[in-house]
């Protein structure tokens, strides 16, 4: 049997950012109050759309890897924040990538959306459907924020990473997966006022991201955990096994919960939410071309990643490592130059959110 093994990660990063200060001249908050509750300091606010980050991303896996978008067979982008519904984002990422005939899908499972993605990669490849893939994931989450509500507007940012897969009779990449979703409880956390139930006719504002953070957290950190048993059971590695663990970047104090459920060391967890804040399905597949560049994902490494979103979407994997932790190429693709600072870039929607109150 083939497998999907990971040849190449790239990511894209706004180069405009607000600091947990900055913020403060938008709504009534301070650093002390976000970092204490989050974890979080920064967060970057893109100046392009949601394809053009996925694009960027794409490109440096692609270059990463050694391969061209003419050898790309599939191109699947996780995002709950797509540039267009109709078409697809990643038909418009595929055009950009050079994928020409490649199979182009959105996927949408919030923050769970890269682990989902890339189980839907995997199984293709692991069939003998396809050779290759690109995997990314991409959001522009600031676009949803409502500007006037403190608890959720220090949250989010904006980012993408991408991976390459390639089959390989070598046994690595995704080995073992548990996907699955709460929906019982999906009201907890939702955005009010967007999609095609509403009437388009009638004057809509600002969203409204509304989230119940005690219970997102209890069921962020048993829906996490559960899947990681599951998956640890399926892959018969024990909790020593595990050699990093990549977690959602979305709040420092659930990381540690699941760091603590799995007995993971401080030194073997990716965590850089401090620097980007919540960047939904994009989270963890940036966090992992970090770990490559930091070392902390070395040859043959096994990683444990879990996530839970919207939905409520919840998921677990246990990846294995290649033997290679280096680009074969490295690629010039980057945005175009941002002239704003990342207030003067939400200004408008500051604005407006306000005015809607």
């Amino acid at each position: 049997m083939s497998y999907a093994q990971i040849t190449g990660w790239g990511k894209c990063i706004p180069p405009a950012s607000i600091s947990n200060d900055e913020i403060s001249n938008i709504v009534d908050t301070n650093d002390e109050w976000i970092t204490t509750r989050t974890g979080i300091k920064s967060r970057r606010i893109s100046h392009v759309s949601t394809a053009d980050l996925a694009t960027v991303a794409a490109k440096h896996a692609l270059a990463c890897a050694g391969v061209e978008g003419k050898d790309i067979d599939l191109v699947i982008l996780a995002t709950c924040t797509p540039s267009t519904m109709v078409a697809n984002t990643a038909s418009l990422v595929q055009k950009n990538i050079g994928a020409v005939g490649a199979a182009a899908m959105d996927t949408n499972a919030a923050c769970s959306g890269f682990l989902y993605a890339l189980q839907a990669a995997t199984a293709q490849i692991r069939s003998g459907m396809i050779k290759k893939a690109v995997v990314i994931a991409a959001e522009r989450m600031t676009w949803y924020i409502n500007w006037a509500r403190r608890d959720s507007a220090v949250l989010f940012g904006d980012g993408a990473g991408a991976v390459v897969l390639e089959a390989s009779d070598t046994p690595s990449g995704l080995l073992a997966t548990k996907t699955g979703c709460d929906s019982e409880d999906r009201d907890i956390l939702h955005i009010e006022n967007f999609g095609s139930d509403l009437n388009k006719y009638e004057p809509i504002g600002p969203s409204n991201l509304l989230f119940e953070g005690r219970e997102i957290f209890k069921r962020a950190v048993k829906g996490m955990s559960e899947a990681c048993d599951d998956v640890l059971n399926q892959a018969q590695l024990d909790l020593d096994d595990i050699d990093v663990l990549v977690p959602h970047q979305a709040n420092l104090r659930i990381i540690q919960a699941i760091q603590q459920r799995l007995k993971v060391a401080d030194e073997k967890v990716m965590v850089n939410i401090a620097d980007y804040g919540n960047t939904s399905a994009a989270t963890i597949a940036i966090a992992i071309c970090e770990a490559v560049e930091k070392g902390l994902i070395k040859p043959n490494s096994n990683i444990m990643s879990a996530a839970f979103g919207a939905g409520l979407t919840w998921a677990a994997s246990y990846i294995k490592w290649g033997d290679r932790v280096t680009p074969i190429a490295v690629s010039d693709a980057a945005l175009p130059e941002c002239d704003k600072t990342g207030l003067e870039l939400v200004a408008p929607a500051v604005a407006a959110c306000k005015a809607a109150e």
